[in-house]
Parts: C-alpha cells; sequence; structure tokens
C-alpha cells in the first residue's frame, strides 16, 4: 500500500506481529479513531458497516514513534558567513527514521534567521503530518521571541513549549551570568505555568571548560526544579560527561546525549558509548534522553577559535545508535524505548498523549522490521511515507 489521502479513514485498524507499548503486549491489533488510539487487543471487532480502513502489518513490531527534541528545522549553521547556512529539514526525512515528534531550535544565526521562521516551518511540518513544536530563542542572551516576550511566547503561541537552545560554556554563547539564567529560566516557567505547559528550558553544552557549572549554580542558589532544564550536547568530551552524570545523580535532573552525525559506533563520542557510559556510572535509564540535532552544523573551529569548516547533521545517527543498544542488550527494549519516546516526551510535557501506546493516546506509531527498521510512520493515525517526498512540486 502506498501514503495519500485514503489513509487518513476516520477509523483504521492496524494488525501488526508485535507491540511494545513499550513493555511488550499480548495484543497485536491497535484501533485507531480521529487520530488517537481507541483499543487494543487481539482479533479486534468492529460493527459491521462503520467507515474502517484495515492495514496488515503481521511482520512488523509496533512501537511508539520517536521523539527528537533537538532538531534545526530551518537548518543550522552559518558559522562561517551566509554560504554555510544549513537546509531546511523535509517530514519525510524525519518519517523515514520512524520519528513522529520534532521540537525545533534555532541555534547561533538568529540573525538571518528568526523564531518567526522556526514557527512557520514548525506549522509547515504540520501540515505534512508531523507533530512539530518549537523552543523559542536561540544561543543568543537576550533570546528573540516571537511577542518580544517570553512569558507570552509560552502562553499564546501552542507550537511553543520552551527555551532553547541557550549556549553556555562556549566560545559563540553570549557568555551570561548567573542572574540572567536565572531570570530567563524563571521567565518561562511562569510563562509555562499560564499556559499549562512543563516549560524546560534547553541548553546547549559548548568545549568550555565551565561545563555544566552554570546549571548546577542555578540549582544550588535558587528555587528552579531539576526538570526546568536539560543539558544537551553532554557527551562533546569525556569530562564534561563525567560532569552529566555527577550532575543527573545530585539533582535528579535529566541528560541528553546527541547522537553526533560524525560520531557513529564504535566512536568515543558516539550516542552509543555516552548513554552506556552514563549508566554504567549509575545514572537511571529515564534520566537519559538521547536526539539528532538534525540539520544543523558540526563546525570545526582551529585552536583560536577560528572557523575552520563543517558538516550537516543528520538523524541516521540516532537510529543506528538506539539499535545498537538494543541489539548488544545494553538496555531491554522496553527501558530503551523511554530514551527516545517516554521519557523525552515527559521532559517536554507531552507525557499525556505521546510516548505509549494506549488507549486514549495520540496514534503515534513506528512500525520495526526485524531488524529494528522503520518501514512506516504514523502520526495521528496518519502514515507519512517517504514517497511523497519525491511528489512534490518542483
Amino acid at each position: 500500500m502506498t501514503g495519500g489521502p485514503g489513509d487518513e479513514a476516520l477509523i483504521t485498524l492496524l494488525r501488526v506481529g508485535r507491540i511494545h507499548a513499550p513493555e511488550p503486549l499480548a495484543a497485536t491489533d491497535i484501533l485507531i479513531a480521529d487520530g488517537r488510539i481507541a483499543a487494543l487487543g487481539r482479533d479486534l471487532a468492529i460493527p459491521a458497516g462503520w467507515p474502517m480502513k484495515v492495514l496488515e502489518y503481521g511482520d512488523l513490531t509496533a512501537v511508539p514513534a520517536f521523539i527528537d527534541q533537538h532538531v534545526h528545522v530551518t537548518g543550522g549553521g552559518g558559522e562561517g558567513g551566509c554560504g554555510t547556512r544549513c537546509s531546511e529539514i523535509e517530514a519525510a526525512d524525519i518519517a523515514a527514521m520512524g520519528i513522529g515528534t520534532v521540537v525545533g531550535v534555532l541555534g547561533t544565526d538568529s540573525v538571518s534567521r528568526s523564531p518567526a521562521d522556526v514557527l512557520a516551518k514548525v506549522r509547515g511540518l504540520r501540515a505534512e503530518g508531523i507533530a512539530a513544536y518549537m523552543y523559542t530563542g536561540a544561543y543568543r542572551v537576550p533570546p528573540p521571541t516571537l511577542t518580544g516576550d517570553l512569558q507570552r511566547d509560552l502562553a499564546w503561541i501552542p507550537e511553543v513549549i520552551g527555551l532553547g537552545e541557550i549556549a553556555i560554556s562556549d566560545h559563540r554563547s553570549s557568555q551570561p551570568q548567573a542572574h540572567e539564567i536565572a531570570r530567563l529560566v524563571s521567565e518561562v516557567r511562569v510563562g509555562a505555568m499560564l499556559a499549562g505547559k512543563r516549560g524546560i528550558c534547553h541548553f546547549h553544552l559548548g568545549d568550555g571548560a565551565r561545563g555544566l557549572e552554570p546549571l548546577r549554580r542555578l540549582l544550588r542558589d535558587t528555587e528552579i526544579p531539576a526538570d526546568q532544564v536539560i543539558p544537551t550536547h553532554v557527551n562533546r568530551r569525556h569530562a564534561l560527561l563525567e560532569e552529566a552524570a555527577a550532575f543527573s545523580l545530585e539533582f535528579g535532573a535529566t541528560v541528553d546525549v546527541t547522537a553526533f552525525d560524525d560520531c557513529p559506533g564504535e566512536h568515543e563520542f558516539s550516542a552509543f558509548n555516552a548513554v552506556s557510559r552514563l549508566l554504567a556510572r549509575g545514572v537511571p535509564a529515564d534520566r537519559i534522553t538521547m536526539s539528532s540535532d538534525c540539520n544543523g552544523s558540526l563546525p570545526v573551529f582551529d585552536g583560536e577559535g577560528h572557523y575552520a569548516g563543517m558538516r550537516i547533521a543528520g538523524n541516521t545517527a540516532l537510529l543506528s545508535d538506539w539499535q545498537r543498544l538494543v541489539r548488544e542488550s545494553v538496555l531491554p527494549m522496553e527501558q530503551a524505548l523511554g530514551l527516545i519516546s517516554g521519557h523525552v516526551a515527559r521532559v517536554l510535557g507531552l507525557e499525556a498523549r505521546k510516548g505509549r501506546l494506549a488507549a486514549g493516546f495520540d496514534a503515534d506509531i513506528a512500525l520495526l522490521d526485524d531488524e529494528l527498521q522503520p518501514r512506516h510512520t504514523f502520526v495521528a493515525g496518519r502514515r507519512i511515507d517517504p514517497e511523497r517526498r519525491a511528489a512534490r512540486p518542483a
């Protein structure tokens, strides 16, 4: 079967080989109604005459569609001038990896690109079927916003679920001081409360020697709870990863590992090795998430901080490193899925609708083959097929 408007029937019945919700279920049928999971079971019976599409995938395993909380949806880059701006991401490239939900970020360049650009792209991805959200802000402090005020962005823009990525311990950051960080996080917290959102602050960690000290100071010196701040790129260097383990254990905080596209497999800074090391240091699996940094830049700087070149990040390493964690039994499937689905949903405040296959949850489903390779991705019950990219008008 191919993707198309016909896949968006009001009622859809998926028949699969196995279901991990994330825990393994006896059920093999998933009934989808109006974009949500209505029921799970075996040999579900539907009243005769109901408008329904039945899709048979008996050789595939259904899991919660993956959630990538760090995607440069409009493209990152720009550190080497306008000719080094990265391209936008496409819905097909997201769905091909089994990802159903993304959170858009800006990054270094908030001059030629803006939160308004991110919002437009997020809404475009939603129109194509992807569940897309965004962080307001960028690397710099004070951060650019949509409405001129962080609290209003959180309160009035449904797609805005937090602030990010604010750069710390990086030569490209605004070198924010402790009081500036505390003010930003507190503003986001209140704005999120008014909107009924989690309102996390997503912090980019650079190579600087200060590492996580700005966030440790924030949590020690203020009343801000640890679940308000998420440090990412914590596997950038060995010392930072060790610091991230201590940070998580001290505060009960979640840390985000980046699946760097130029650090696959056995590379010392790969997401596979980073997750394995964090677990070995005693960090609970439910305090670790993984993200891709997709369509962001991977710049290289010389010893004096001068730009020397770059590559564009993809999202293939996110999938391949996750697959390896399962194949090598670093984590069982049900715990490994949390790294890119359930735990991420909790961090973002989306756990009431995403990250699980259960009645009442969004019908965001990835169908995996025996090699853990995504074959189909459903978002709100609608199948998003990679082939749709080829059908776009020139």
